[in-house]
Formats: C-alpha cells, sequence, structure tokens
C-alpha cells in the first residue's frame, strides 16, 4: 500500500512540476510578446498602456501580501438561478431591453440591434481550460443559456482580464453568430493569436465606431489596467464604452476605479445626459489594494451621480469569487450607500437570468 501511495504521490508531483514549467514558459514568452506596435502616445509609452493621472504602482509582492494576508470569506459553491431569460429576437425603436447574464455580461438590445458585453459563459474566469479546477468557479449559472441568444450584432470587450476576454466564449460566439467584435488597442492580438480566423476591430481612446445609421461606439478612458500573466502587465488598453443611439445613450464599465469620479464627470461633460449605466460594484476587499483598480457600492452610487444619475444597473458581483468580500455584501452595502447618499429608485439590481424594459429619459 505504501508503495502504491508513494507512486500516486510522484505522479502528482511530476504533474505539478509539469504544469509549473508550462506556466513559466507562458509567463516568460508573454514578457518579451508586444500585443500593440503603434506609436508612442498621452498613454502608451510604446510598450505600455498607462494611466496618465494616476500612479497605479501595486506590485506582484503587493499581490503576495494580499494573498498571504487574505481575510477570506468562503462562498456557497452553487447558488440555483431563478429563472432564465429567453430574448426575444429583436427589440425596435426607441425600447431598450437589458438582460442581465451574470458577471458582467449583459445582452442590450435597441434600435434593432444586439449588443454582448464581456461575454463569458464559462465555468471558469481562468488562464487555462485544463486542469478544470484552476481560477475562480462561477457560482450561479449564466442567465441566458447560450443556445437561447438570438443573433448577435457586436460584441464590446472592455478589457483582458480572464473575467471579461474569455477566449472559449468568443469561439462559440464566432462560429454561431460572426458578430462584430470590438475591442481596446492590443486585446485584439490576444484573441488572434488564439484563432486566428476570428474578426477583430481595435480602437484607441477617443475613437469613434460607426455601428449603423443610428448608433455610434464611443470608447472613452477607465481607471482600470490590463494582464493575462505575470509579465504582460498593461501591454493591452482597458476601456469604457459609450453606445450613443438617436434615444439616448448607455455607458457600459467592465472594471474601474473611482478615482474622485474624474472619468464619469468628464463622461458627463462629454455625451450629456445618459439613459442607462451599467456599472461596476464587485470584487472590492480589501480596499488598500482593490480600491484603483474595483469600486465598492458606494462608490458605484458616486459614480452614478456624476452621470447624472441615469436608469443604472449594478455589476461585477456575486457570480466569481475575486476577492475578500462574502458572497451577497455588496447588495447590502448598496442600499446603505443609496440611503446615505439620497438616491431614488433609478438603481435597479438585476440577478442572473432578470431582464429590464429601461423608461426613456424623459421618464
Amino acid at each position: 500500500m505504501r508503495l502504491k501511495s508513494k507512486k500516486g504521490s510522484n505522479v502528482f508531483l511530476y504533474f505539478l512540476i509539469l504544469l509549473i514549467a508550462v506556466l513559466a514558459l507562458c509567463c516568460f514568452a508573454l514578457a518579451y510578446k508586444k500585443y500593440y506596435h503603434g506609436k508612442p502616445s498621452g498613454h502608451f509609452d510604446g510598450a505600455r498602456f498607462f494611466d496618465p493621472e494616476l500612479n497605479f504602482n501595486k506590485s506582484f509582492f503587493d499581490l503576495l501580501k494580499w494573498r498571504c494576508t487574505s481575510k477570506s470569506c468562503p462562498w456557497p459553491a452553487k447558488v440555483l438561478n431563478n429563472q432564465f431569460d429567453v430574448p426575444p429576437i429583436r427589440v425596435m425603436g426607441s425600447d431598450l431591453r437589458v438582460s442581465c447574464v451574470g458577471h458582467v455580461t449583459f445582452l442590450i438590445q435597441t434600435n434593432g440591434l444586439n449588443i454582448l458585453t464581456d461575454p463569458v459563459w464559462s465555468d471558469r474566469a481562468s488562464v487555462l481550460s485544463f486542469p478544470p479546477f484552476l481560477g475562480p468557479k462561477r457560482v450561479q449559472d449564466p442567465g441566458i443559456k447560450f443556445e437561447d441568444l438570438p443573433p448577435i450584432d457586436v460584441v464590446w470587450i472592455s478589457h483582458n482580464h480572464y473575467d471579461h476576454l474569455d477566449l472559449a466564449t468568443i469561439d462559440l460566439l464566432w462560429e454561431k453568430h460572426k458578430p462584430r467584435i470590438i475591442v481596446p488597442l492590443g486585446n485584439d492580438s490576444i484573441i488572434k493569436n488564439h484563432n486566428y480566423t476570428i474578426k477583430i476591430e481595435a480602437y484607441d481612446w477617443g475613437d469613434q465606431v460607426i455601428i449603423n445609421d443610428d448608433i455610434k461606439f464611443h470608447i472613452e478612458p477607465m481607471q482600470h489596467w490590463s494582464a493575462r500573466g505575470l509579465f504582460d502587465r498593461n501591454k493591452a488598453l482597458w476601456a469604457a464604452l459609450n453606445i450613443e443611439t438617436r434615444f439616448g445613450n448607455i455607458y457600459f464599465i467592465g472594471d474601474s476605479g473611482y478615482g474622485e469620479g474624474r472619468y464619469f464627470k468628464r463622461a458627463k461633460e462629454k455625451f450629456g445626459q445618459f439613459r442607462l449605466a451599467l456599472l461596476p460594484m464587485g470584487a472590492y476587499e480589501p480596499r488598500w489594494f482593490m480600491k484603483y483598480a474595483h469600486m465598492n457600492p458606494e462608490d458605484m452610487v458616486m459614480a452614478h451621480i456624476d452621470l447624472g444619475r441615469p436608469f443604472t444597473v449594478p455589476s461585477h458581483y456575486d457570480v466569481f469569487k475575486l476577492t475578500d468580500e462574502p458572497r451577497g455584501e455588496a447588495l447590502i452595502n448598496l442600499e446603505k450607500a443609496k440611503e446615505l447618499l439620497s438616491v431614488g429608485k433609478k438603481i435597479k439590481t438585476l440577478e442572473p437570468g432578470q431582464f429590464w424594459l429601461v423608461p426613456g429619459q424623459s421618464e
């Protein structure tokens, strides 16, 4: 029996060494690989992107400090969906329907167009699909079954973190729907290196993208960062999205720190009133490490105010366990923040599988 146990231990050890070696080789390759080849700009130094107004200097050692001192709360292994949405094929005219798939994946339907944001249908937000036990695990199923999706016209991906850019889901969407896939600079290389047949459009902060006669995408700054491994930090850009329509602006943030509201206030100054905002409020503890990159519920409510108090749907909570706060805390703290900051009923939470027919701007 001891011999069998020792043999089994050796096999596991060899597998672990092989896995570490593969990951090390991948990281080494990424250290010398450029995702974007372009001229330096006010937020690109020729190799890496940066926020010109923020010195976001958290290092790998800060990450280790957090992991070693983490006071993480356990999450349930599985939470059953109360419902699954089966969306209509199209939503026409000024009607605006937003469906929560989960985390920051939303189906936005308006003016005959179907838009998906940061689509993730995978069970894990992970660097590898194998072995299947690596990476944060989804605790609640996507609110729309993949086979129930209507034809997808446009996919927007805000940045390259694994809970936002999921290559397995991109493969499925491309195979079935052939959508326009729009990303910030450098993220196109990540997808093309995975599957060269996929057509990607990559844009910079300040760029405008014509979708059709009635809808235009505006690629805008947000306070965040990017990485797929240890050595490719900020080699791809991150961005917010304003969807300009004849019936009102729709503002989407995948991840962002609050940063005293500078980008939200500027968006309001640039675009005027927003009809709908999709704003993150999860993965925020511990604050000393997370506040530069992730808003908490109070930050999210302040961003809602900075944007002119549009109809708002919070996101980025209770699906993947990414940080230390317990599941459900974000919703509790949201109610406290709404009361503290005296906001009305324009902030509506959606569980995966729920949808909202968003009122017009004048309502």
